[in-house]
């Protein structure tokens, strides 16, 4: 399965270069229709999501993300030919993890897709030993990145200062109070320096997303993203289950409630379902305040790339010299450009009317590249040598660290918009 490599591009460039592709097409009028994958009964399903017209839509997406992904292994010297051979089963194994997830009953429980496309890639790759060049072919962070330059084309600045500045006050003051005392934290317990950038980048910025980004800003184990990515979907189960009830216990207001739900929980779809349970205002609040936190994560990605190069000394493990310049430009994670320019170029030069005609196909591809990538972190991750090797300590620092969040964010809730 392998082949002579002519030459490569680093891979951040290239998630650049593919997540423009996108847009470009989609700007341009290559709009793909969005599947529907939503059903209740038996008959349902065989009516809608396995219709010969719902098929080809599925058929026609394949299409396209396969050519995506051959370019990018093309682009970054990896094996067009494994790639071609690895990424229909990954598709196949994603599109059930959706058809799953469409379930009605599933809904019921605010259960993302994602959590199914891990579970079902973890099921594969830890009870069936899969060969070693389907694993290396596996292209786990090209589809993570090309997300989240994609999810950039959502972050749109307007929305958020429609609602004022308060959100991003909270925003930044949780974000930084909460990264410090989980950074602190987990160097308390020893934990691992990579896993201590990433979970505390979770914890305070945007679980999911924000872990992935710093994983890529630090060039993290993707065996350790896995780990975390488990934590944050662990936790941010109970917790969008259970903090409404407390808020509508203690007669909170449903903005400071918006304010918590939005400053606390890690997920951006578990923030919507929260803030549903408690009402309008709540809802709208949180969603402002999670996309608040989402606009800092370009932000935060560079800062940790320039943080992660000078701490590892990368001019050599014997000299105390920073890094220069061309060495912080050299580590700095560039799938950030794609992010932020994505975001600017819908916030500012995309019309409403463009934007309206495309931002349902753009979130359908974003949210199938995350959903590609976690079937495949899955698939490549055995996570009895993950626990073995990392122990509980990462837990349970993660675990301190969100009861820290939520205290502070709901203090700073009631500060802001009590």
């Amino acid at each position: 399965m392998s082949e002579n490599k002519q030459f490569s591009i680093h891979e951040d460039w290239v998630v650049v270069i593919l997540g423009a592709l996108t847009i470009i097409l989609s700007i341009s009028g290559l709009v793909l229709p969005v599947p529907v994958f939503g059903w209740k009964t038996v008959a349902d399903l065989s009516a809608t999501v396995l219709s010969v017209a719902n098929l080809e839509i599925i058929g026609l997406q394949f299409l396209f993300v396969i050519a995506i992904a051959a370019l990018g292994a093309f682009l970054t010297g990896k094996s067009v030919r494994s790639a071609l051979f690895t990424f229909p089963f990954v598709y196949i194994l994603t599109i059930v993890a959706l058809v799953i997830a469409g379930n009605s009953q599933v809904k019921a429980l605010n259960l993302e897709a994602v959590i199914f496309s891990l579970a079902i890639g973890l099921a594969i790759g830890n009870f069936f030993k899969l060969p070693e060049w389907f694993k290396s072919s596996l292209s786990t962070e090209l589809f993570v990145k090309i997300g989240l330059v994609l999810l950039g084309t959502s972050v749109i600045f307007s929305d958020i200062l429609k609602a004022g500045s308060l959100g991003l006050v909270q925003a930044l003051v949780v974000v930084l109070s909460v990264w410090y005392f989980a950074f602190w934290l987990c160097k308390k317990l020893k934990v691992d320096e990579e896993l201590t950038m990433m979970i505390s980048s979770a914890v305070s910025i945007c679980g999911v997303s924000a872990a992935i980004a710093t994983s890529g800003a630090i060039k993290g184990d993707s065996k350790k993203l896995s780990y975390v990515i488990s934590m944050v979907l662990i936790t941010a189960i109970p917790m969008m289950i259970f903090m409404p009830y407390i808020a509508n216990y203690f007669n909170f207001p449903q903005a400071v409630t918006g304010a918590w739900l939005g400053g606390s929980i890690d997920t951006t779809g578990a923030v919507v379902a929260s803030g549903t349970l408690v009402g309008e205002e709540a809802l709208k609040i949180s969603t402002i305040v999670k996309f608040s936190q989402n606009v800092l994560l370009g932000i935060a990605a560079f800062a940790i790339s320039v943080y992660w190069t000078y701490t590892q000394h990368p001019a050599g493990k014997d000299t105390a010299s920073k890094p220069t310049l061309k060495v912080i430009w050299e580590r700095f994670p560039k799938f950030v450009i794609g992010f932020i320019g994505a975001s600017l170029l819908f916030s500012f030069f995309v019309s409403p009317e463009t934007n309206a005609a495309v931002k349902g196909s753009l979130k359908n591809l974003q949210g199938l590249w995350f959903a590609l990538a976690f079937t495949s972190i899955g698939l490549e991750t055995n996570f009895k040598d993950l626990f073995s090797r990392n122990s509980k300590t990462p837990f349970y620092a993660f675990l301190i660290a969100q009861g820290f969040n939520i205290i502070v964010t709901l203090i700073i809730a009631f500060f802001l918009f009590g």
